[in-house]
C-alpha cells in the first residue's frame, strides 16, 4: 500500500528532472541579458564584455551587456532581481553586492532571497598607491609613517562605503592606525589626486593605476592577493609586507532571479567558466592584474556570505554612514 505512492513520486521526480534538463538545453532561446550595476569603463564593464562575446559565440545566441549603475550598484542590481526568472537576465557584479548589505538600512531587494549566486568569474588585485615624494617607499614604512604622526596622512576613495574605502579601513584596523578618509566621486579622481600630491594613498584595481605607476606619476606599495601581479612584477604583495590576513580581494561573479532553474543555473555556470578560460578573456584580464576563475553556485554563495559578515564588520567599526 505505501510502495506505489512512494514510486510514483520517483517517477514524478525523474520527469521532472528529464524536463529541467531538455530545458537547460534548448536555453537560452532569446537575447540575454547581462546587467552591469555600474558605469560603463570599468573592470567590471570590461569583463561581462569580454565573458558575453564568448557567451554569444558557444551558444549562438546575444548577451547583451546593460550598464545600469546607481546607489552604489544597487540600482542595476535590483532591476535583474525583479525579472522574470528564466535564464535571460543575469547581474554582474563585484564586492559592492557584498558591501551593500550591511551599508544601507533598506535595500531594493533581498540579497540573500531574491538572488541567487551562479558563479565566480572574475578575481582581480587591488593596489594601494602613494602620491611620488611621500616619503614611505612600502607598507611598512606607511605604516610606521601613520604611527607617528597619527590621523595627518590622507587617503582617498571612491566615495563614502565604496569598496576602496572600506577597503583601506579594513587595512587600517589591521596595522592599528588612523589616517583621513577623502571621499570622491569616484576611484579615477582620487587616484588623480594622489598623483597630483594632493592626497597621501588610495586603493583601486591594477588596471585603473597602471598607466600612473608604469610613469613615476605615483609610487606603488603593495597588491593585493596570494601573488604578484605579472603587470607589476616588482610591487611585493601585502601578505610579503607583513600583512598575510588582508583579504582584499575584487570578486567578479553573476547572480539571477530566485527562482530561476537549477538547470539553468548550473548550464550557464559551465558556459562562464568556458567562456572566462578563453585566450582572448585572459589576455585582457591579465593586464588589469585580474584572472578568470570559476565556483560552483555553493561556493560563491559561501564567499557573499563569507563576505558581508566581514564587510558589515568594518562598516560598524569604522562608523560608516551613507545618506
Amino acid at each position: 500500500m505505501t510502495r506505489r505512492p512512494v514510486v510514483a513520486r520517483w517517477i514524478v521526480l525523474a520527469v521532472a528532472m528529464v524536463a529541467h534538463g531538455a530545458w537547460a538545453q534548448s536555453w537560452p532561446k532569446k537575447a540575454v541579458r547581462i546587467v552591469v550595476p555600474f558605469a560603463p569603463g570599468a573592470l567590471t564593464d570590461i569583463a561581462a564584455r569580454a565573458i558575453g562575446a564568448e557567451l554569444g559565440e558557444q551558444l549562438g545566441h546575444q548577451f547583451i551587456v546593460e550598464n545600469k549603475g546607481g546607489a552604489g550598484g544597487t540600482l542595476g542590481t535590483a532591476d535583474v532581481a525583479k525579472s522574470p526568472a528564466d535564464g535571460s537576465s543575469f547581474v554582474f557584479t563585484d564586492n559592492s553586492y557584498m558591501i551593500s548589505a550591511g551599508l544601507y538600512s533598506k535595500l531594493p531587494y533581498d540579497p540573500v532571497k531574491d538572488l541567487l549566486p551562479v558563479t565566480l568569474a572574475v578575481e582581480a588585485a587591488a593596489i594601494m598607491i602613494a602620491r611620488h615624494d611621500l616619503p614611505a617607499k612600502n607598507v611598512s614604512e606607511l605604516v610606521a609613517l601613520a604611527k607617528a604622526k597619527p590621523r595627518t596622512l590622507t587617503y582617498g576613495s571612491g566615495g563614502q562605503g565604496s569598496s576602496a574605502h572600506l577597503a583601506t579601513e579594513l587595512f587600517l584596523a589591521q596595522a592599528g592606525v588612523e589616517m583621513v578618509h577623502v571621499p570622491f566621486k569616484g576611484v579615477a579622481a582620487a587616484i588623480a589626486d594622489v598623483v597630483g600630491g594632493r592626497i597621501d594613498v588610495t586603493i583601486s584595481t591594477v588596471g585603473a593605476a597602471l598607466g600612473q605607476v608604469k610613469s613615476g606619476k605615483a609610487r606603488a606599495l603593495a597588491v593585493t592577493g596570494k601573488e604578484r601581479v605579472p603587470s607589476l612584477p616588482d610591487v611585493p604583495t601585502f601578505a610579503e609586507s607583513g600583512y598575510p590576513d588582508y583579504d582584499m580581494v575584487y570578486r567578479f561573479g553573476f547572480l539571477a532571479p530566485a527562482r530561476t532553474p537549477p538547470a539553468i543555473v548550473n548550464r550557464m555556470r559551465d558556459e562562464v567558466a568556458k567562456a572566462a578560460a578563453k585566450p582572448r578573456v585572459r589576455e585582457l584580464l591579465i593586464p588589469q592584474g585580474a584572472r578568470p576563475v570559476a565556483s560552483t553556485p555553493a561556493e560563491y554563495g559561501a564567499i557573499i556570505e563569507r563576505e558581508m559578515r566581514t564587510w558589515k564588520a568594518v562598516i560598524e567599526k569604522a562608523g560608516v554612514k551613507v545618506e
